[in-house]
């Protein structure tokens, strides 16, 4: 067995893989994601890939390669050419990467240990690149159907499973969007159950379901995310109970805490209380002129929140804001479908 020529067979193989697997995540990153700094990421992992590379006798690779007798070419495993999704392809991609990287690491080592200990450090920082690339492509259908929110109906538990299941069978089928259980007055054992007919409602529907306050019944429910207001966990505590796959909104009343929740990582802001609410009471009331603000400054999802009917919608949709979450209007209507159907409707031309 001619070893030396074996060990760079096995180099310039990996080598391939890492490259492919490096291009693979980059092209995520861009095309999918549209992220710049994950994609430069990327692109920084290739070109370090290939300084490393320089180390090792190209003409020595080159000369090994030999993909004719290569018995690897015709091995297939199960799944191979199966992707469900595009978090597989990435997972896929993602493993590869790893695991070739350590094989560069263990195979250099007989060549030269400096290059093997480069290796190392490469393979670490994949480890935490690729981790967060996946858990990124792994948020983006939730997310998507985020952006794509417009209407945001804030539901109480009701009396029973019963009733409540027959409501939310009910609103499901309206123009709302994005829905959130919030509810103080059940323990929360009965809130858990109530949040997890919600959870299953909206989600044969392909709509979110959230969970005001509570980011352990939030998880416990698999629901979509958590609301939280000033009051209740920071963003950053929240995240690590929820995780980097759900959602975090927070009620903002000033442009200082929207800029906080941006800062924080929050997914999307409530912005509020704009006009006197049925819901609510409170003391001051921040008018359009916070959403006005918030429009001009905040990139994302930002919904106008307290007193809104179709009376006053349309002063929203002036300063700049076309998603709204509501309560009361909807709730108390007779026609919760036509009412949603209207706003709706103004919102989508906003």
């Amino acid at each position: 067995m001619d070893e030396p020529n074996s060990i760079f067979r096995v180099l310039d193989a990996s080598l391939n893989r890492v490259h492919e697997g490096f291009r693979t995540l980059e092209e995520a990153a861009r095309f999918v994601l549209n992220d710049a700094l994950r994609s430069e990421g990327m692109k920084d992992l290739r070109h370090d890939l290939a300084e490393i590379a320089k180390l090792i006798p190209r003409e020595s690779l080159l000369r090994s390669r030999d993909t004719a007798s290569d018995v690897g070419t015709e091995i297939e495993s199960e799944g191979e050419y199966a992707r469900q999704d595009l978090r597989s392809v990435v997972a896929a991609a993602s493993a590869r990467v790893q695991q070739s990287l350590r094989v560069l690491e263990e195979y250099s080592k007989v060549i030269d240990s400096s290059v093997a200990k480069q290796f190392e450090r490469l393979r670490y920082r994949a480890y935490t690149e690729c981790a967060e690339l996946e858990l990124a492509i792994s948020t983006k259908p939730t997310k998507s159907k985020l952006e794509d929110s417009l209407l945001y109906l804030l539901i109480d538990g009701a009396v029973s499973d019963q009733q409540f299941e027959t409501r939310m069978t009910e609103l499901i089928t309206t123009e709302v969007d994005l829905f959130q259980l919030r509810d103080r007055s059940l323990s929360d054992r009965i809130l858990l159950h109530r949040a997890k007919i919600g959870v299953k409602i909206a989600r044969e529907a392909g709509k979110l379901f959230i969970v005001n306050d509570r980011p352990d019944l939030a998880v416990a429910a698999d629901a979509d995310g958590v609301h939280v207001g000033q009051d209740e966990l920071p963003v950053l505590e929240a995240r690590k109970i929820v995780g980097a796959n759900r959602l975090i909104g927070v009620s903002t009343h000033h442009l200082d805490e929207a800029r906080q929740a941006a800062v924080d990582g929050a997914d999307y802001i409530g912005c509020g209380p704009v006009f006197p609410s049925q819901t609510k009471q409170f003391d001051q009331f921040v008018g359009v002129e916070l959403l006005r603000q918030v429009a001009a400054e905040i990139s994302i999802p930002a919904f106008a929140i307290g007193g809104i009917d179709l009376s006053n919608l349309t002063d929203v949709i002036e300063a700049g804001f076309n998603r709204v979450a509501v309560s009361n209007v909807i709730n108390a209507s007779a026609d919760p479908r036509q009412i949603a159907a209207d706003m709706k409707g103004l919102l989508a031309v906003a």
